[in-house]
């Protein structure tokens, strides 16, 4: 067989395969917000609430560390990555590493409230060591993933979450939930999450929000009078 037939051969196969791994990418990015038991794998508003409350009871670095996971909708081996050069005040928002991708350095600067700044500052004292070479670029938290996992977990459990979603995944979907749910830009969502497809981000719009059930109402306006009886 000539040469070039057999560059070109191999090279088409190489196409196919490349071809059947994109597909099955996408296949696999066919992921539900709800479990094999049809229960939701994501904290609702009241839920993620009642999560910051016991973090901020808790207090101290468990309590900033729960606190950046909900506000951000980091990945949890993201958040324990952190250090104090990477928040940065003057913006506004805290600039964390995506570390789910094939390359590092792919930085994403994620808005926070004005006092979470105020809250890691009294706990990590992050401003002075900003200012000292020495300190600027160590881990605000250096756990294990493993306890960070475990920290997480038993504040869950002090706000009475489900226990199937008593867990840091859920608080991830918990921030893409609400913010779809209050219509920010998919584009937006994709960015602050640090999602390389859209279609993962997609997956937030088939949530059933307060206009979806103020429309379903009207549905049941009639029906419902069965229940007076």
């Amino acid at each position: 067989m000539p040469d070039f037939v057999s560059k070109a051969l191999t090279k088409s196969i190489v196409d196919i395969g490349h071809a059947l791994n994109k597909q099955k990418k996408t296949v696999d990015m066919s992921w539900s917000l709800y479990d094999v038991r049809g229960r939701r794998k994501y904290l609702v508003a009241a839920e993620r609430w009642a999560f910051l409350g016991a973090a901020l009871d808790v207090g101290g670095a468990v309590g900033t560390f729960c606190a950046v996971l909900a506000f951000s909708g980091a990945r949890i081996s993201e958040i324990l990555a952190l250090s104090p050069e990477r928040i940065d005040e003057a913006n506004g928002s805290i600039n964390i590493e995506t570390l789910k991708r094939r390359r590092r350095g792919i930085i994403r600067a994620v808005p926070v409230p004005l006092k979470l700044f105020e809250l890691l500052d009294e706990v990590h004292g992050f401003r002075a060591a900003q200012l000292d070479p020495s300190q600027c670029r160590k881990r605000l938290w250096p756990w294990s993933r493993t306890t960070g996992w475990r920290r997480v977990k038993d504040v869950m459990r002090d706000a009475r979450a489900p226990e199937h979603i008593a867990k840091p995944k859920a608080l991830r979907h918990a921030f893409g939930a609400e913010a779809t749910l209050r219509m920010v830009s998919p584009m937006l969502v994709q960015k602050w999450m640090g999602h390389a497809r859209i279609e993962t981000t997609q997956i937030y719009t088939t949530l059933v929000g307060e206009e979806e059930r103020s429309l379903a109402r009207v549905t049941w306006r009639g029906a419902t009078r069965g229940f007076q009886k």
